[in-house]
C-alpha cells in the first residue's frame, strides 16, 4: 500500500482529498503547512501532494527537503507560469484546482508507478539500538537487489536469499521485513548452522514437558514465536531432513506440532530463508528436500560478493572504518593512498565481513592519524618493518621533513620504493642505507619484497 502525505491548509480540500485516495487504497496522512510535513518525515511517504501557496513557506519548498520522494504540486491559479516554475525547480507535475477527480488518480498512479519502475535507492534498515540507516552501495548489481526488495517486501511472499558468506544476507531479510506489512509484528533470526542437529527441531518448533530427557518444562518454538511476523532462517541449507520435513508442513499448511504433543497449532509466519549453499544441487544427492526448494524459492534474491562490487568497496569501507572508529573513540584516522589501494585491489573471500574486521584491525593498530596497509593485516608480510622511518632516526633533516610529508598520503612501502629510485643514481647503498637509518641488509630485503632492482654501477678502470 502506498503512503502519501497531503499538504493543504484548506482542511475542506485536505479531508475530501484523503478520502478520495483512501477509497483507492491508499494510506494517506495530513500536514497544514511546510513546517508540519517536515515533522512526518516526507522522505518516508511514496508521494506528497501539495498546495502551491501554503502559510509560510510555499510547497515548493518540500521538492529538496522530501527528495527522492516525488512532490505533486497542486495549484488554484492554473497558469502556465506557476506550473512550469514548479516542474523547474524539481516537482514531478501538478494539477490545476479545482482538480477532477479521475484525472488526479490516474496522475498519481503514474506518478506512483514510474516511482516504482525506476526508484532504487537503497532501503532503509532499523538496527537493534533503533537507528535507522540506509543499506550501503551503488552499483548495478544492487541496484537490482533493491529493486527486488521494494517489490518483494510488501508480497508476503516466502523469499529465498542466496549469496555466499559476508554478502549482507541478515540485512537484506531485515530491509524485507521493515518494509513489509508484517513490521509490526517480530522478525525472529536463526542461524541454523549454529544450533546443534540434536536441538534444531525443538528450538524451532518447541517441546512439551518430559518429551526427552533434560525437558523439564514447556518451551514455545522460534517459528511459534514468530506467529504473525517474519522467521527468518539463515543457512538453511544446513537444516537437517527431519527438521526440513516439519518446515514444509509449516508452509504446505501453516500447523505445527511441538515435539511430544498431538495438538496441532496454526500459525501465520511470513518465512525468509538464506544460504550460501545450492539447494538444488543439494536436493540431488538426498541432501536437501526438493519440494521444500521449490516452496522456498516463490521469489529468489542473489547478492553479488564484493569482489565484484568494485564501485562499491571503498564507499562500504569509509562507513565501515567511521563506524570502528567510534566504537574505539579513534576519531580523525583516515585510510592512506596505498591502504585504499590494497582494499581496492583484494579478492575479498570474506566478503563484507572480513572488511569489517580488517577496519577494525587497522584502527586498533594505527599509530597516528593514518592506517597503512599492515595494520589491515591482508597480505603476510615478508619481513617485519618499522612502522615509521622518523623512528629510525635518520641521519639527515631534510630526510626527516621529507619522511614526515610522505606520511600524509604514502604508507612506508610507497615512501621506501620513491627514495630509492630517486637516490640511487648518485647515492651508493652504504648512503642510501644510511639516509634511511637502515641497515645495508635490511636495503637490500626491502628491494627484494618490493622488487626493485640495483642500480648497476659503472666499474672504474684502474690507471
Amino acid at each position: 500500500m502506498s503512503r502519501i502525505l497531503i499538504v493543504e491548509d484548506e482542511a475542506i480540500i485536505r479531508t475530501a482529498l484523503r478520502r478520495l485516495l483512501e477509497r483507492h487504497d491508499y494510506q494517506v496522512s495530513e500536514a497544514g503547512c511546510v513546517d508540519e510535513a517536515l515533522a512526518l518525515e516526507p522522505r518516508g511517504f511514496d508521494l506528497v501532494i501539495s498546495d502551491l501557496r501554503l502559510p509560510g513557506e510555499p510547497g515548493t519548498d518540500l521538492i529538496e527537503h522530501a527528495a527522492p520522494t516525488p512532490v505533486l504540486i497542486m495549484t488554484s491559479y492554473a497558469s502556465m507560469r506557476s506550473a512550469v516554475e514548479a516542474l523547474k525547480q524539481g516537482a514531478v507535475d501538478y494539477v490545476a484546482k479545482p482538480f477532477d477527480h479521475d484525472e488526479l488518480l490516474e496522475t498519481v498512479a503514474r506518478v506512483l508507478h514510474q516511482r516504482s519502475t525506476h526508484s532504487t535507492s537503497p532501503p532503509d534498515i532499523t538496527d537493534a539500538g533503533g537507528a535507522r540507516q540506509p543499506m550501503i552501495g551503488e552499483c548495478a548489481a544492487m541496484q537490482a537487489v533493491y529493486t527486488r526488495i521494494r517489490k518483494t517486501a510488501p508480497a508476503d511472499v516466502t523469499v529465498l536469499i542466496q549469496g555466499e558468506s559476508g554478502t549482507g544476507k541478515e540485512l537484506v531479510a531485515r530491509a524485507i521485513h521493515q518494509q513489509s506489512q508484517r513490521a509490526h509484528a517480530p522478525l525472529i533470526c536463526v542461524n541454523c548452522a549454529a544450533i546443534p542437529e540434536t536441538l534444531i527441531e525443538s528450538e524451532l518448533f518447541g517441546h512439551e514437558k518430559g518429551a526427552f530427557t533434560g525437558a523439564s518444562a514447556a518451551r514455545t518454538g522460534l517459528v511459534e514465536a514468530a506467529d504473525g511476523g517474519t522467521l527468518f532462517l539463515d543457512e538453511i541449507g544446513e537444516l537437517p531432513l527431519d527438521a526440513q520435513a516439519r518446515l514444509l508442513r509449516v508452509l504446505q499448511e501453516g500447523e505445527i506440532r511441538r515435539i511430544g504433543s498431538v495438538e496441532t497449532r496454526h500459525v501465520d509466519v511470513r518465512l525468509i530463508a538464506a544460504t550460501h549453499r545450492d539447494l538444488r544441487a543439494l536436493s540431488k544427492t538426498g541432501e536437501f528436500r526438493l519440494d521444500l526448494y521449490y516452496r522456498l524459492n516463490v521469489m529468489q534474491i542473489d547478492l553479488p560478493p564484493l569482489r565484484e562490487r568494485e564501485d562499491d568497496i571503498l564507499l562500504i569501507a569509509d562507513v565501515l572504518l567511521e563506524k570502528a572508529c567510534q566504537r574505539h573513540h579513534r576519531d580523525g584516522l583516515r585510510l592512506s593512498r596505498a591502504a585504499r589501494r590494497e582494499i581496492r585491489d583484494y579478492p575479498w573471500p570474506g566478503n563484507v565481513r572480513e572488511l569489517e574486521n580488517a577496519l577494525e584491525r587497522g584502527v586498533i593498530l594505527a599509530e597516528g592519524h593514518l592506517i597503512h596497509p599492515d595494520d589491515l593485516g591482508l597480505r603476510p608480510s615478508l619481513a617485519p618493518a618499522p612502522r615509521s622511518i622518523v623512528e629510525s632516526q635518520p641521519a639527515t633533516a631534510q630526510v626527516e621533513s621529507e619522511v614526515l610529508d610522505a606520511e600524509e598520503d604514502l604508507s612506508l612501502e610507497d615512501y621506501f620504493q620513491h627514495f630509492v629510485l630517486e637516490h640511487q643514481d648518485h647515492m651508493s647503498e652504504t648512503e642510501l642505507a644510511q639516509k634511511l637509518g637502515i641497515s645495508r641488509k635490511c636495503l637490500w630485503e626491502r628491494r627484494q619484497r618490493l622488487g626493485i632492482p640495483r642500480k648497476k654501477q659503472a666499474r672504474r678502470s684502474s690507471a
